[in-house]
């Protein structure tokens, strides 16, 4: 027997990749886990006579000969799979796209990093020339979605959009996929994010803001990740972790959310035992201290945060600046001569203003180019520091709406970033 299975806490991905495991090992029996997301058990209550699935109860493991296992790759995210773990003879398939170390000792591998499982199993089924019913495109486009954030994730690839667009001409069902991926907001999820937002906690790790939130609920409560998802978004936070303590404290459910590259919230969870995604994942852990996990999530946040180039990597200097009695005219000479848009106005080392092309609107007629530049240039001085990320720079170029930024030291200016040595970088365009 070929068995296929997939993670707990099953999600459209990981649904989807054992659907399309079946069409590509024809004859293959799928086993769900017991613990499946909501909107996938409500999909499957619906539609479960056009998908055959078994649980562990139905399955004599003394008949299985090959594992396929799909978005997953250890033997600890999977259900009661101890009769098969240690089964020298057995053959393992795996098919995964989370960059992490497999346990599975698997005969063959297909593991590539992207946005949704599906995405690399559609690639198959198309070298195969698998047909497609409507039903099952739109299942597989629901996967995809659901782990890309509607493929604004940055984990998103291009083939997804492609394998996207290729289901969508197999007739994928926007309308139904829609109806699943809308996630429930309740009086329960309302309490609990009114809850978390009267704590609020919050850490600063260098200039990323991050809350750490323990709140203690009764019974099962349905799109927790929402909750976070929005309480990340009402504090304006970098990264959110909720820690949702069961009432008999038998167990913790950990999920994570992250809006910034520097905090990978997957490999945060894979530290602890769980899963996901750069910007998602979530952990179950049973009979631990909530106190203990806030400051494990702490100390695995200190380590984890991601190697990001910072200002002064990029920035120019020496700077070129003028003095603020220089005249317009003086300074019209110099952006020319230095095919710059902009410099900063420094008096004795220290940043008093910026002079840019734009200001020269003010200079009405020939006569006041004779002026000096402290009464044309902006005060308004928006800086950064060295030690500051790229992103964060340009964030402040974006909000203010401003070309460059002065990077300043100790009250010096010690050099100056411009939107196109940001856009350049983020383009890869810059020699590394």
């Amino acid at each position: 027997m070929q068995l296929i299975t997939t993670h707990r806490s099953t999600d459209f991905d990981a649904f989807a990749s054992v659907v399309a495991a079946t069409l590509i090992y024809r004859g293959s029996v799928s086993l769900l886990p017991k613990t499946i997301n909501p909107n996938v058990k409500a999909f499957l209550s619906i539609h479960k006579d056009l998908f055959e699935m078994n649980r562990v109860e139905d399955i004599d493991f003394s008949q299985v000969d090959k594992l396929v296992v799909v978005d997953a790759c250890l033997w600890s995210r999977l259900e009661k799979m101890d009769n098969l773990q240690n089964r020298l003879d057995l053959k393992v398939d795996l098919w995964d796209h989370h960059a992490e170390k497999t346990d599975l000792n698997p005969q063959w591998i297909c593991q590539e990093s992207c946005g949704a499982n599906i995405t690399l199993m559609l690639r198959e089924i198309k070298r195969q020339k698998i047909k497609l019913t409507p039903m099952q495109a739109t299942l597989f486009l629901t996967g995809i979605y659901e782990d890309t954030g509607n493929l604004t994730f940055p984990s998103t690839t291009a083939e997804d959009v492609y394998t996207a667009g290729y289901l969508l001409e197999n007739n994928a069902d926007l309308n139904v996929l829609n109806t699943f991926l809308q996630p429930g907001y309740g009086v329960k999820q309302k309490d609990i994010l009114f809850e978390m937002l009267k704590t609020s906690p919050r850490i600063k790790l260098g200039n990323l803001s991050v809350s750490i939130n323990t709140v203690h609920i009764e019974g099962h409560i349905s799109n927790l990740a929402l909750v976070v998802n929005m309480y990340r978004e009402i504090l304006s936070l970098d990264a959110a972790f909720g820690i949702f303590v069961h009432d008999n404290h038998d167990k913790c459910i950990v999920i994570g959310r992250s809006a910034v590259e520097d905090i990978n919230i997957g490999s945060i969870m894979r530290s602890m035992g769980g899963g996901g995604h750069p910007g998602a994942g979530s952990v179950m852990l049973k009979s631990v201290n909530p106190e203990a996990l806030n400051d494990w999530i702490h100390e695995l946040l200190k380590g984890n945060q991601q190697a990001t180039v910072q200002v002064s990597d990029l920035m120019s200097y020496p700077v070129i600046t003028v003095a603020s009695d220089t005249l317009m005219e003086k300074v019209a000479e110099v952006l020319k001569e230095e095919g710059c848009t902009g410099v900063p106005v420094v008096d004795s080392g220290k940043l008093i203003g910026i002079i840019s092309r734009r200001d020269f609107r003010k200079v009405k007629g020939p006569s006041r180019m004779k002026n000096p530049v402290k009464a044309f240039m902006s005060t308004k001085n928006i800086t950064i520091a060295p030690e500051n990320s790229l992103m964060e720079a340009a964030r402040l170029m974006v909000k203010h709406d401003i070309g460059r930024l002065p990077v300043v030291e100790n009250d010096q200016v010690v050099g100056i970033i411009s939107r196109s040595d940001a856009m350049l970088y983020f383009y890869d365009l810059f020699p590394h």
